[in-house]
């Protein structure tokens, strides 16, 4: 492969959401060339995420035209001035998230927000434009990403490099769902040896909560879904029980409790976004000790929570990407993966190409569907 030392426009082809729900549609599109402090990349592989879904039906913002897609492992093609730890021909993982290590956030430690850097809802770039476009019509990205394009551009501080070590889906996996589950677990809170869990929605997010959990130590970890076919995945990752609330008429939280002994959990990792099971999850912890995790996001953008419970002593806590810091955290979690701690080649389910991205959709939707690799 030749590396482009002298960036002009590139003419590629992208999936792009022309309206809310509507099916993607492959087109051909122009992707300038990086202006300062921006990389271009080539992507090699990408994959598909349950936030991408969000997206094309307009959430959290309705920006349209876009190009979905925040998951993806690529080779930087060029690089504009006044980028000093990337150069062309590095393979990057694109993140929606930065880390400046400077700002109060960054300097506190506490949080992965960067308020330099931080997640954009914007779907253009810092100063305010797009680097993609169909015969001068803007294509908005999706947070700073849109990795279901052959090239994007990116601001250098949201790319991170690829441990060769890692393959390139793992890699793309890394880039949201699976850390976003495990780093929620040692991030956001910091589950004793010994501690009980419960894990509600066993997809990528869900199974990244089960492993960091087990590699916590927790002595109890209840895994909960409606679909059987997760069970088995679920056990691999380490859960050590497993609920389908299809199969009873009980309430989640009544689940939870009678596999405690009418106690509930330390933990609960709500993995879904669906508002019904956000008091489920609330209600399943300890009363006085539990802890709520949120992590999922759906359709809805809001939801009632009864109060009592959280009066009853218990903590709520929100996360993005698990809480996880790409420069200073994301390497712990990449070398679990070579050290084969962690094995995410279980969550590969389907292959594609970018032609066939609706049909990515049908997959995800399957029984067994847990991860979509978009091979370009």
């Amino acid at each position: 492969m030749t590396i482009s030392t002298t960036p002009g426009i590139i003419t590629c082809k992208a999936a792009v959401v022309r309206k809310s729900g509507e099916p993607l549609q492959v087109e051909e599109i122009q992707v300038d060339p990086p202006k300062s402090s921006e990389v271009r990349i080539k992507m090699l592989c990408a994959s598909m995420c349950h936030t991408d879904i969000l997206c094309c039906n307009g959430l959290p913002v309705p920006l349209f035209p876009r190009i979905p897609g925040h998951e993806g492992v690529g080779v930087i093609e060029s690089v504009g001035e006044n980028v000093e730890n990337l150069k062309a021909g590095d393979t990057v993982m694109p993140l929606y998230l930065g880390e400046c290590g400077g700002c109060l956030n960054c300097s506190s430690g506490r949080t992965n927000l960067c308020h330099k850097y931080p997640l954009s809802f914007t779907g253009v770039q810092s100063d305010g434009t797009s680097r993609m476009s169909i015969g001068g019509e803007r294509i908005f990205h999706h947070f700073s990403c849109s990795t279901w394009s052959e090239y994007i551009v990116i601001e250098a501080n949201y790319a991170v490099k690829v441990d060769s070590r890692v393959s390139l889906p793992h890699a793309s996996f890394l880039c949201c769902g699976f850390t976003t589950g495990f780093g929620s677990t040692w991030r956001e809170v910091s589950i004793q040896k010994g501690s009980s869990v419960a894990v509600i929605g066993l997809g990528a997010v869900g199974l990244g909560a089960v492993k960091g959990a087990q590699v916590l130590g927790a002595s109890k970890i209840i895994g909960i879904d409606i679909n059987d076919m997760k069970h088995e995945k679920a056990k691999a990752f380490g859960i050590t029980d497993f609920i389908n609330p299809k199969l009873s008429d009980k309430s989640v939280s009544a689940l939870i409790q009678e596999a405690t002994g009418g106690l509930g959990v330390d933990y609960v990792f709500e993995c879904t976004g669906v508002p019904a099971l956000l008091n489920e999850a609330i209600e399943g912890s300890k009363v006085g000790l539990g802890t709520v995790v949120f992590i999922g996001a759906g359709l809805e953008k809001s939801g009632e929570l009864n109060y009592i419970p959280l009066l009853c002593g218990r903590t709520i806590v929100g996360s993005i990407y698990g809480g996880v810091r790409p420069q200073t955290d994301l390497p712990q979690i990449v070398e679990k993966c070579v050290n084969k701690e962690i094995d995410l080649d279980q969550l590969i389910t389907h292959e594609i190409t970018l032609e066939q991205i609706n049909k990515g959709f049908e997959y995800m939707k399957q029984p067994d569907g847990i991860k979509v690799v978009i091979k370009f």
